[in-house]
């Protein structure tokens, strides 16, 4: 087979810091889409309730939904998706929040063997 002839798969990976300044707007929203989904099973949606009001990361993970990201890119479709929410200490000033800093892990390379980073540049070592 080519490489015309069979599907390529990219690694799309996105770190997002929220601030979170309305609790209450965000917890309601949360609960609002846990109510609407019809294919949840009550004792998933009692459960997930309970989570919503007990911590913004849950609401978020239950407003944030991958294929939103990705719905309107023309010529790819979402083949997996996985992702996580939670609450953390944030210092906008500390290093380890740089976007900018290299982290060392390349992961992805083009044919050549160089990493390629996630901003699209290539690095060669």
């Amino acid at each position: 087979m080519t490489t015309s002839e069979t599907s390529r798969f990219v690694r799309l990976r996105v770190e997002l810091v929220l601030e979170v300044d309305d609790s209450g707007a965000l917890t309601g929203a949360a609960l609002e889409r846990i109510a609407a989904d019809e294919f949840m099973p009550d004792e998933e949606r009692s459960h997930a309730q309970s989570a919503v009001r007990e911590d913004d990361a849950e609401a978020i993970a239950y407003l944030v939904d991958p294929f939103d990201l990705v719905s309107e890119v023309p010529g790819v479709e979402l083949a997996q998706a996985s992702w996580t929410s939670e609450e953390i200490d944030y210092d906008p000033e500390a290093e380890e929040w740089d976007p900018d800093e290299e982290d060392g892990d390349y992961a992805d390379e083009d044919e050549d063997g160089a990493a390629v980073e996630g901003d699209g540049e290539v690095r060669r070592s």
